[in-house]
């Protein structure tokens, strides 16, 4: 779903750009696990409105899937929450509803995140707040919204949404998806044991490698501020798996198989770590490997790098910027 989402978002930017708005900017980085897009700003209303005209054409089409209309429709809610059309961005969530029963909230807390990061945070809590007016409690859609705090580091607000997705998630998906937003509530507020913890609780279920490997290294974050011995605990987890795709190289690093110059080279020729901005994630985890080392002039001087390289949708921005603050 999420992959659909990102796809469609993109295609509605190409929609956009050919309907001549030359403003919009398009960021298509992200780091390994979760995507992030960024639509530029402008205070002329054609510009802003060109999105809303391409979206409006797209949907009175009659071979979209109810998949790719939903999809369209929770883009839509937003731009027309953005221009101040709040009852028809809560008919468009309406219809969401109407179209897929079971799944339209995990559509619109799909979107409502990568669509805050252009910098209008208050349309997409409004979003989803008509959500969850369809759906109290809904844990997909709170969730979303402690993404979005998150976003503008309000992390205290952010846990209590979290403690509330957790308490009402009622499958395996809801609380690896609760726990591991958690993971990153208490990593920013410097709650390191409890971020290991939620970590691990994001953990459950998970199979693959690759399933595993975003947890897993988001805990090694964790315990590197606490006394247990981050590298061996990671070590054995991953030592005897295959860690050649991206973003297994992160692991090899950590355990000292590769030095930063080799993984920053694997950053910017792997195909899978050029796709996903690997620098980004590369750049913040050789600043965790200093500061597991003692050398904090190391750790800020790759911070620094990850906060440019991050989007600040991502995870990443987030835990880059409070550990700066932290040194």
């Amino acid at each position: 779903m999420a992959s659909k989402a990102r796809c469609i978002l993109g295609a509605l930017v190409v929609l956009a750009a050919a309907a001549g708005d030359g403003a919009a900017q398009y960021n298509s980085t992200r780091d390994w696990d979760l995507a992030a897009r960024d639509f530029g700003r402008s205070s002329d209303a054609r510009t802003r409105n060109a999105p809303l005209e391409a979206l409006d054409k797209i949907l009175s089409a009659s071979q979209l899937s109810p998949v790719d209309r939903t999809v369209y429709l929770s883009i839509r809610a937003f731009q027309l929450s953005r221009v101040g059309r709040e009852a028809d961005s809560q008919k468009d969530v309406a219809e969401m509803g109407k179209l897929l029963p079971s799944i339209w909230q995990v559509v619109l807390s799909s979107t409502q995140p990568e669509l805050a990061g252009g910098g209008d945070r208050a349309a997409a809590l409004r979003t989803l707040e008509y959500g969850l007016q369809r759906k109290p409690g809904d844990p997909w859609l709170t969730v979303a919204q402690a993404q979005v705090n998150m976003q503008i580091a309000d992390f205290p607000r952010a846990l209590s949404l979290l403690d509330a997705a957790l308490a009402a998630a009622s499958n395996e998906a809801e609380r690896r998806t609760a726990f591991y937003y958690r993971g990153h509530a208490h990593f920013n507020l410097g709650d390191f044991r409890q971020a290991s913890d939620d970590f691990g609780g994001a953990l459950v279920g998970r199979k693959t490698v690759a399933e595993r490997l975003p947890a897993l290294l988001w805990r090694y974050a964790a315990q590197v501020h606490t006394r247990q011995d981050a590298r061996a605990v990671l070590r054995g987890e991953l030592g005897k798996e295959d860690l050649s795709e991206w973003p297994g190289p992160i692991a090899h690093f950590l355990f000292g198989r590769l030095t930063p110059g080799q993984l920053e080279v694997v950053a910017e020729s792997d195909e899978a770590a050029k796709r996903t901005n690997g620098k980004c994630p590369a750049a913040f985890f050789v600043g965790m490997d200093a500061l597991r080392r003692g050398d904090r002039q190391h750790a800020r001087e790759q911070f620094q790098l990850a906060q440019a390289r991050c989007p600040t949708v991502s995870e990443l921005n987030w835990a880059t910027t409070s550990e700066l603050r932290r040194l």
